[in-house]
């Protein structure tokens, strides 16, 4: 609650003979209070590392060309029913699978790049507001009091 005082004068009939006379009284402002989350955005930058890749030539697996020839044969036996079938097909598997997966993407170091973002983030506000008045004064030994609004 807050308080201003202010000195109230007034003439006022306090006999049939026309007197004045002087009413001091005070006024309380009343106020109410609350609490505002009020939006605030802002942009937060941060050095991150990020990797580099290069691409390298990959050297062919023994274990792989292997697998391609067996499986090439089977397949070039079965198609073809003989031998030369299976030694044609031995040799397409093998150069398939030496040939697949040539290169390969390799991490090769890092380097720092600035990353920024916009970030929505709320502060509180202490707000009031006015709700009313109250007048009060004394007259002849009573005490009166008058709510109002501004």
């Amino acid at each position: 609650m807050s308080t201003l005082n202010y000195t109230l004068m007034a003439s006022l009939l306090a006999t049939p003979i026309l007197a004045e006379q002087t009413v001091t009284g005070t006024i309380e402002d009343h106020y109410s209070y609350y609490t505002e989350r009020v939006p605030e955005t802002k942009r937060v930058c941060q050095t991150v590392q990020v990797p580099v890749y290069e691409t390298r030539k990959k050297s062919a697996d023994g274990g792989d060309v292997l697998g391609g020839m067996i499986i090439g044969g089977l397949l070039g036996k079965a198609l073809t029913g003989n031998d030369k079938g299976a030694g044609v097909g031995a040799v397409i598997g093998g150069v398939a699978s030496a040939e697949r997966n040539k290169t390969e993407q390799v991490v090769t170091g890092y380097r720092d790049e600035l990353q920024c973002e916009t970030v929505e983030t709320y502060r509180e506000v202490e707000r009031d507001q006015y709700e009313y008045s109250i007048l009060t004064f004394r007259l002849d030994g009573a005490e009166y009091s008058v709510t109002f609004i501004k």
